[in-house]
């Protein structure tokens, strides 16, 4: 009896034409030119807005200089229609906008990473999904409500209270220097803190819980606490991921206009305290272009432009800041 195996039998030859050659496909060519068109259709809308927008207020950089109208702090429109005839200085604009964007990143971001925290490696697990639709239920929440709840009930029953301790033990310093008022850029700043911690809160649990699980485990094997695995481990590995949430955050205060307008004060004025009242650049074109004469309104987009440019800085600064720290992390994809 033979103990010979059987030959395998030879493989047939693949008939002709069925397997194309990637430059045979019609599909990937068109894809390619599909995702190409998108592509630059973002960067030609974008193109547009910008000569659009500058081509518009011209007129006014023409009239005061770029950094006169940036660093200018008297804005008296003017009525005309076929000139520039009033003063425009935006300062007190870019500083409200600064301030309460820097308010609101100061108290957001330190709540963000102890919400993700909690959420991702403290909370039961019972607990840990609810508390994680939330916080993606409460990011989809209008401006405009948070606003109105800001103004109505959260400012005179808890902010204002809140104020005049502060006044009270720190009136000394010149950023809690008196007299309280109602509305000004700590409560708008507080607000606007309320309204960007969501979608903080739901980018970093998504950088942490990507964090591998190895490396948790192996500093739990050499003795490391529960603190320390996060505090040594998990942060350091989700920094970059966390500086571009915050990023993105800074870049809806630097935006926001609706609850900002409710609770800033709407001034043309600008100081140190932080219970002055003032205007952001994106508030009082809010509050003044539907009645603005043209001149105004050339200025109005004057300020649009400045608004523009500062949101830019910050996003390629964000980009930058986290390419050079995904180089020493070695998550620069994120």
């Amino acid at each position: 009896m033979s103990t010979e195996a059987p030959e395998a039998p030879a493989p047939e030859e693949p008939r002709r034409g069925a397997l194309r050659s990637g430059k045979g496909r019609m599909a990937d060519p068109i894809f390619k030119w599909a995702v190409t068109a998108c592509g630059a259709i973002v960067l030609v809308i974008l193109a547009l807005m910008v000569i659009r927008t500058t081509s518009e207020a011209w007129p006014v950089f023409a009239k005061e200089g770029f950094f006169g109208f940036l660093l200018g702090e008297d804005w008296s429109a003017g009525s005309s229609r076929s000139e520039i005839s009033g003063t425009y200085g935006a300062w007190p604009f870019i500083y409200g906008t600064l301030v309460t964007s820097a308010i609101a990143i100061l108290i957001a971001l330190p709540l963000a990473i102890m919400v993700a925290f909690y959420i991702t490696h403290l909370a039961p697990n019972r607990l840990a999904k609810p508390l994680s639709y939330m916080v993606e239920l409460l990011a989809a929440v209008p401006s405009v409500i948070f606003g109105l709840w800001g103004l109505h009930w959260f400012l005179p029953n808890v902010l204002r209270p809140f104020f005049e301790f502060l006044e009270g033990a720190l009136g000394w310093f010149f950023l809690f220097e008196g007299p309280v008022r109602s509305v000004g850029y700590l409560a708008a700043g507080i607000v606007l803190a309320i309204m960007i911690l969501p979608i903080m809160t739901a980018i970093i649990r998504e950088v942490i819980v990507v964090h591998p699980i190895d490396q948790r485990m192996a500093a739990y094997a050499l003795g490391s606490t529960r603190w320390e695995v996060l505090r040594k481990v998990v942060l350091p590995a989700s920094f970059s991921g966390i500086v571009a949430a915050a990023m993105l955050g800074l870049g809806r205060a630097l935006g926001e206009t609706i609850a900002v307008l409710m609770l800033i004060g709407g001034s043309q004025a600008w100081g140190a305290s932080l219970f002055g009242t003032g205007s952001s650049m994106a508030s009082h074109i809010a509050a003044t272009f539907g009645e603005a004469a043209p001149e105004a309104r050339t200025a109005l987009m004057a300020i649009g432009v400045a608004l523009f440019l500062v949101t830019m800085i910050v996003n390629i600064l964000a980009r930058v800041i986290v390419w050079r720290l995904g180089r020493m992390t070695g998550d620069a994809a994120v």
